[in-house]
């Protein structure tokens, strides 16, 4: 146990826990983004997809208290590694040998705290104060057909994205899967996740706002 709460005290150990934590978030993150592409089947199977997921209880409660217990570890160790890294900045080496993780460690400085914003209004406007309560194409139709909506939606998955380059590709790093020769692979792989998702999300306000998707 000892051990245990010295590893949480060093860099590496609050590294670890935002590895592991923002895994569990990305895998939710992935599971959210195909269950929203009921969109696209039209209101019954959106609102049929949300009904199934209600009508369990244990999953929707156990999903949120394993997501909140994630983004408190997540952000809990971000802020320190903050502060750390900003008592350090004196002592650091003028060159850096990492272009690619110094880049991606930038755009959480601000990806992180819109995401924190993003999420507090995604969860207001959907799931706590929804316009139509057990509706959820219509508010998600209804929504992104404003313009303001959608914009907010689209920042907030473009720093989403951003967020999830660096949390993949510095995961690798973390949790000791780094070389050289491999380093490239865990890069691509990086984009291409997080492309994926992000792409993916902005389809659906983009959608909308087309007239693609309608009520």
């Amino acid at each position: 146990m000892q051990r245990a709460l010295t590893l949480h005290q060093t860099t590496i150990g609050k590294k670890v826990i935002m590895a592991l934590s923002g895994v569990v978030i990305v895998g939710f993150t992935i599971g959210h983004f195909l269950g929203n592409l009921n969109l696209y089947l039209g209101p019954e199977a959106m609102d049929g997809y949300a009904a199934t997921l209600q009508s369990v209880p244990p999953l929707v409660w156990g999903t949120r208290l394993v997501l909140l217990l994630a983004f408190g570890a997540h952000i809990s160790s971000a802020v320190s590694l903050w502060v750390r890294n900003v008592k350090a900045r004196g002592s650091r080496y003028q060159k850096r040998k990492d272009l690619a993780t110094d880049y991606a460690a930038r755009t959480m400085y601000w990806s992180g705290p819109i995401l924190l914003l993003f999420v507090v209004y995604h969860l207001l406007h959907f799931t706590i104060l929804p316009a139509h309560p057990g509706e959820v194409y219509r508010n998600v139709v209804e929504g992104f057909q404003n313009p303001l909506i959608a914009g907010v939606y689209i920042a907030g998955n473009v720093a989403l994205g951003f967020h999830i380059f660096h949390g993949i590709y510095s995961a690798f790093q973390t949790l000791g899967a780094n070389h050289p020769r491999y380093n490239s692979y865990r890069r691509d792989a990086a984009i291409a996740i997080s492309a994926a998702i992000t792409i993916g999300n902005l389809s659906f306000p983009i959608s909308v706002l087309a007239g693609l998707v309608t009520l």
